[in-house]
């Protein structure tokens, strides 16, 4: 029973979620349309996110060793206290 009790609740949890289309509450309405555009921004358009703020990671695996630069930003602390 207890083994079942985790299961069940996370079951529970994962039915609580909403897949209806987003749309404002009642009563209220989308952000007016910046000036410049015409029409409204969607309710899907405003949920996502700009190029800018998520962008794009670039990993590139290092296949060797190598030596690393010299960085001229790597200063000693100074002695002024």
């Amino acid at each position: 029973m207890r083994r079942l009790l985790p299961a069940l609740s996370a079951l529970a949890l994962a039915a609580c979620g909403q897949s209806a289309p987003l749309k404002p509450a009642a009563g209220e309405r989308l952000p007016v349309a910046p000036y410049g555009r015409e029409g409204r921004e969607t309710a899907e358009n405003l949920l996502k996110p700009a190029p800018q703020s998520a962008p794009e990671r670039s990993v590139e695996l290092r296949k060797r060793s190598e030596e690393r630069l010299q960085d001229p930003f790597d200063l000693p602390p100074s002695d002024d206290e």
